[in-house]
């Protein structure tokens, strides 16, 4: 398999199993209880759209980001490995998602669409870490150009899943139920531990070398 179609997967995989659309409908439901059908899809197309723009930006201008604010890439390794894991240990225990945000039904659908749908519940610490350290991976490699288009491809890519997902959130919910929603939150929150501790880890040991306590053998 090509080392772009691994990178589109491996990113794709990532960001989908951060933003988890499942552990989404709950609370998209919750914010827009009071809304018809056709104002519930308008509100899931402008959150996805604005997140998407929000992956992109930070895609885009990661490495930028770094050098301003004079963070090292092993840095943003350990600190969204931290993130990662504690979202992926959080799915495990019965999810308060739904009950998060309670007031916000009443508001319009352009005020929750950005917040708090678009920022942070689609796109949270756990994602503005990992795509800044694949943009600041990304800008070290060969062949920068056509990872960044398979990166872009991967972000539109889990948001047209998301925003499917939110689309038909009321079918999602009656098919699945409750129980199927935390079922499969707690097996992916078993996954994004996992993909927390291995960034960690290749933090750690990054940040090691780059001290000359560790060799890269």
């Amino acid at each position: 398999m090509k080392p772009i179609v691994i990178h589109f997967v491996s990113l794709f995989a990532t960001l989908l199993a951060i933003i988890n659309p499942l552990e989404a409908i709950p609370v998209f439901l919750n914010l827009s209880k009071d809304k018809d059908l056709e104002v519930r899809r308008h509100i899931a197309r402008k959150s996805c759209f604005y997140a998407l723009l929000l992956m992109v930006f930070f895609l885009l201008f990661g490495t930028l980001l770094l050098k301003v604010f004079g963070v090292s890439l092993s840095m943003i390794r350990i600190v969204g490995g931290i993130i990662l894991t504690r979202i992926g240990f959080q799915l495990f225990a019965p999810s308060p998602s739904a009950d998060i945000i309670s007031s916000g039904s009443s508001e319009s659908g352009e005020s929750i669409a950005f917040i708090p749908l678009a920022m942070p519940i689609m796109f949270g610490p756990g994602g503005i870490a990992t795509l800044i350290g694949m943009a600041a991976t990304m800008h070290l490699s060969v062949g920068g150009l056509q990872i960044y288009v398979a990166s872009v491809l991967a972000i539109v890519a889990t948001m047209t899943v998301t925003c499917l997902s939110l689309t038909y959130a009321g079918e999602i919910l009656t098919k699945i139920g409750p129980k199927g929603i935390d079922a499969a939150s707690r097996i992916t929150g078993f996954f994004v531990a996992a993909m927390g501790t291995g960034l960690f880890l290749a933090g750690v040991v990054e940040f090691l070398q780059s001290y000359g306590v560790m060799t890269g053998k």
